[in-house]
C-alpha cells in the first residue's frame, strides 16, 4: 500500500519557516495504531489524516508523534494545501469535520483563511511549579485547553530557556506564553512561544490552535477585533487573526516543501 504524503511549511510564505506538517490524503480510515506509528515515523509536530465523504465535505483528524490531538491549525492549513493545489484545484474553499467541529479553509488572495473556534482562558494563579518550568514569573497565567503565561515584553518571549521536564510535568496540554509586541516585534500587536513535551512537541514553531486563545485574549485587552501575530521560534512564522463572535479567522502563506509516498506492507 502506497499512501501520499505532502509536508507543507504553514504559517510562512517561504520554504524552511514556519511550521512543517505531514498530509496523507487516504482512501478510507487506516488502524490508528498505524497512523500514529506514520506520524512518529514522519517527527513532525503533527501528521494530517483526511478521508473525503460523500457531500464532497473531508474528515480529517491530526497526530502528533506521541498522541491524537482535538485541534491543529497549521495542519488544517497545510491540509487545505493539499487540496486546492494538488487534488481539486478548481476549488477556493474546503470545509474539514474534526473533533473540534467543522473547520472551513478558503483562499484569500496569495493567503488562506481558516476559521477556528474561539477558546477563550480563564485567569488562574501564578504558581510556584510554573515559573520553575519557564524560568521567570509571570505577571498573568490563564487556563484554557493551555496554559497560557503573560509575560512583559516580546525579548523575554524570545530569549525564555523553559525546563522541559518542569514544563512536561504541569497539569496542562500544553504552554503558551506571550507579550505584546514590542523592540524587533513592534510591528505585530504580540508574539508567542509555545511548548508541549508531554505531547511529543518540546516547542511547537508556529501553534494556530494556541492563537483560538491568543487572539480573544488580546483583542479584549487590546481593544481590537484584528490583530497581527509573531510565533518568536527558531524557524518563527506570523499570522493575521480576527475574532469574530466566537470563531477565531486565521490569515497566513503556506508551502509545499516535498512530495512522496510511505511505503506500507
Amino acid at each position: 500500500m502506497n499512501i501520499p504524503c505532502f509536508q507543507i511549511d504553514a504559517f510562512s510564505a517561504r520554504p524552511f519557516a514556519g511550521n512543517p506538517a505531514a498530509v496523507c490524503p487516504l482512501e478510507h480510515w487506516l488502524p490508528d495504531g498505524l497512523m500514529q506509528s506514520i506520524a512518529a515515523e514522519n517527527a513532525l509536530s503533527e501528521t494530517a489524516f483526511f478521508v473525503r465523504r460523500a457531500d464532497g465535505d473531508f474528515d480529517l483528524r491530526w497526530f502528533t508523534p506521541a498522541v491524537e490531538v482535538d485541534l491543529c491549525g497549521h495542519a488544517t492549513l497545510a491540509s487545505a494545501l493539499v487540496v486546492f493545489d494538488h487534488l481539486e484545484p478548481a476549488r477556493t474553499s474546503v470545509r474539514f469535520h474534526t473533533r473540534s467541529g467543522p473547520l472551513a479553509v478558503e483562499r484569500d488572495g496569495a493567503l488562506l483563511a481558516m476559521d477556528l473556534p474561539a477558546r477563550t482562558p480563564r485567569e488562574v494563579a501564578v504558581s510556584d511549579e510554573i515559573s520553575r518550568a519557564l524560568g521567570c514569573r509571570p505577571r498573568e497565567v490563564l487556563l484554557g485547553r493551555d496554559l497560557v503565561a503573560v509575560i512583559d515584553t516580546a525579548e523575554e518571549v524570545r530569549l525564555l530557556a523553559p525546563d522541559m521536564a518542569l514544563v512536561a510535568a504541569l497539569d496542562a496540554f500544553a504552554v503558551c506564553v506571550t507579550a505584546p509586541g514590542g523592540g524587533r516585534d513592534d510591528d505585530v500587536d504580540f508574539v508567542s512561544r509555545f511548548f508541549a513535551p508531554a505531547k511529543g512537541v518540546p516547542e511547537d514553531p508556529v501553534t494556530g490552535s494556541a492563537h483560538c486563545q491568543l487572539v480573544p485574549y488580546w483583542a479584549a485587552r487590546l481593544g481590537t477585533s484584528r490583530l497581527r501575530a509573531r510565533q518568536v521560534s527558531r524557524r518563527g512564522g506570523e499570522l493575521e487573526g480576527e475574532l469574530i463572535g466566537d470563531r477565531v479567522r486565521l490569515r497566513a502563506a503556506a508551502c509545499l516543501v516535498k512530495t512522496g509516498a510511505l511505503l506500507i506492507p
